[in-house]
């Protein structure tokens, strides 16, 4: 019951959100991009490019990223196993 009226609730909700045009920014004309910022073509410019330095080079990143990727995808298969 509780799962289903959370449902209900959130997509009310959003139907609210969406007929009152909340958060709609009506100098974008290009779909769902028009929320907020998320396709601002200068989108470059709002974020401070000084606060993303890192000495760490970026294969140590990539590395980082497909190991948790392999762990995540071996977990997966040890929770799915068949006894």
């Amino acid at each position: 019951m509780v799962t289903i009226a959370s449902v209900v609730i959130i997509l009310c909700m959003a139907l609210y959100i969406m007929l009152k045009g909340l958060g709609l920014n009506p100098d974008y004309d290009f779909g769902a991009g028009a929320y907020y910022y998320a396709d601002d073509p200068a989108i470059q410019n709002l974020a401070d490019r000084e606060a993303f330095v890192t000495s760490v080079p970026k294969w140590v990143h990539y590395l980082f990223f497909f190991a948790w990727g392999a762990l995540m995808w071996a977990l997966w298969k040890w929770v799915d196993r068949k006894d």
